[in-house]
């Protein structure tokens, strides 16, 4: 079939919301074209999202939009558990300074966010959104381009795409087309949300609230000044907004409290058993759904894309091995199952029913938040490391890989800025003082930058991190995920024939195959 060239695009996206919006910045940014189909208009008015972590944080930077997050974003001071009178059973705090550069938690207005993505995206000039669309069909999956049809006002239309990213949410028909379907991980909770607007002494602290209690569990946080957000587990009977309220609130306080959104959800908790089929690829709640208890849904959604994209870009642009395709759901799979199922923990046990097993389990929780330090562990493993696969090379030696990099404050030729610019998009040797001479012969054979600790003018942050994971180098992949781990005393990356002939395979057929010593991180920068 013939395909006219003005329905051509390299990548086509299905959805405008945060998930779509970031994974088009993200390819931009490695200078692929995308066409972003969005059936609204405007961004969605109403508040949803309202808290991410440091790691997002440092996704919005590479998406180009750090410092504008930064100006709408709130610090937050973390979690904590409530019992059914308000009184303090464990708090969960989180700190101003994380590894990821940014505080390991904020608070923001989802539709803030959206504008300031949007604004982002009608500067850059490899994308275009179309909005008032309703996207028909996608595939079927081919060899060769895939198909996808939508409507507007003037009719029918076709592009013709190299890869497609289904961000469609959780009725995704991306993920019907490529016959995916839901694992139920059995959470399933009918539950109220309250936005409101309000001058008054609200009763906070600064941070997420979880009443545990079995007659009206609930979740409160402020969100910016002078926005609140409440969530209640629905129950037989009416309450009214201020009823629900009320205990945050002075007792007698009549003044200004503007209700901006009351609305009811189910939340439920599944991953869909399938998230690509040839170049169709499902992101955010397209791929899973989770119930909010660790804050974790949108965060999930934009590491999905932090995670395709730069394998995207490699393959489209840089003649990467398909193979490096399948790596992003051995990779984001088990780590999405992994944040949910802890969401469902954590809901089940803060929240979990009005029997006496529900009563045993929060007197059970209260107990083990008493443990000295554990909850400070609890709060790291919110993001686990990837598992071991092609590009994470886990051992015994080697705790750092799979999880990402720290990112100080460096500085080049004077100037301060976070080390993800210093690095830019390629991969990267961040080594001690002397890399050995195999490791320099590794990194201009492959086209690899190597960093030296000492060179960078960090605060001793990357030191640090190095000596605690017993590491002399890392291979940091685009993401800034340790790919592998030279440990102290050792010589060399362990096996890098195994990765290096995955990184350097080029598709098959090929006139003139390259060798393994050629390859996947082809035309990679100097």
């Amino acid at each position: 079939m013939t395909v006219d060239e003005a329905a051509r695009v390299p990548v086509v996206i299905v959805g405008a919301g945060p998930v779509g919006v970031t994974a088009a910045l993200l390819l931009a940014r490695r200078g692929i074209r995308s066409v972003v189909l969005e059936r609204h208009r405007d961004i969605y008015p109403l508040p949803r999202a309202v808290a991410n972590d440091d790691e997002i944080h440092r996704i919005l930077q590479a998406a180009g939009v750090g410092e504008e997050f930064t100006a709408i974003s709130r610090p937050a001071n973390g979690l904590r558990l409530l019992d059914a009178r308000h009184r303090v059973m464990a708090e969960f705090r989180r700190s101003q300074h994380g590894h990821h550069g940014y505080p390991q938690s904020s608070m923001f207005d989802q539709p803030e966010l959206e504008r300031v993505l949007r604004d982002a995206l009608a500067k850059r000039t490899e994308c275009e959104l179309r909005g008032g669309v309703e996207v028909t069909g996608v595939g079927p999956d081919t060899a060769g381009p895939v198909r996808v049809t939508y409507r507007d006002d003037t009719g029918d239309h076709e592009l013709w795409a190299e890869a497609v990213l289904g961000c469609d949410g959780a009725g995704s028909l991306t993920r019907e087309a490529i016959g995916g379907v839901w694992e139920d991980l059995h959470f399933e909770e009918r539950w109220t949300v309250i936005d409101a607007e309000t001058t008054g002494p609200v009763r906070c602290w600064e941070g997420v609230d979880q009443v545990c209690d079995p007659e009206r569990p609930g979740t409160f946080m402020r969100v910016n000044e002078s926005r609140y957000r409440w969530e209640f587990r629905l129950r037989d009977g009416q309450e009214t907004v201020r009823e629900l309220v009320a205990p945050w609130l002075p007792p007698s306080y009549d003044g200004d409290f503007e209700v901006v959104r009351e609305t009811q959800y189910t939340f439920r908790a599944r991953v869909a058993d399938r998230w690509r089929s040839g170049r169709v690829f499902l992101l955010g709640d397209a791929a899973h759904l989770t119930p909010p208890f660790v804050g974790q849904g949108l965060c999930s959604g934009l590491r999905d894309a932090h995670n395709l994209t730069w394998k995207l870009a490699r393959v489209l642009r840089q003649g990467a091995d398909e193979r490096l395709l399948d790596t992003y759901e051995r990779e984001r799979r088990p780590h999405a199952r992994h944040v949910v199922r802890l969401a469902v923990i954590m809901g089940w046990a803060m929240t979990g029913g009005q029997d006496g097993a529900a009563a045993i389990r929060r007197r059970v929780l209260s107990a083990a938040c008493r443990i000295p330090g554990l909850t400070e562990r609890a709060g790291r493993d919110l993001s686990p490391p990837l598992t071991a696969g092609p590009l994470v090379r886990r051992g015994i030696r080697r705790s750092l890989a799979g999880t990402m990099c720290p990112q100080p404050w460096v500085h080049v030729d004077g100037r301060p800025t976070r080390l993800d610019e210093l690095l830019g998009d390629s991969f990267t040797i961040l080594t001690t003082a002397d890399p050995s001479p195999s490791l320099i012969a590794l990194a201009q054979g492959l086209g690899i930058q190597t960093v030296s600790v000492a060179d960078v003018g960090d605060d001793g942050t990357l030191s640090a991190w190095l000596r605690a994971g017993r590491a002399d180098s890392v291979l940091l992949r685009p993401d800034r995920v340790v790919q592998d781990v030279v440990p102290v005393g050792g010589r060399d990356f362990t096996d890098t024939a195994a990765w290096a002939r995955l990184l350097h395979t080029t598709r098959s057929p090929q006139p003139s195959p390259r060798t393994a010593e050629q390859s996947l991180l082809r035309s990679a920068p100097q």
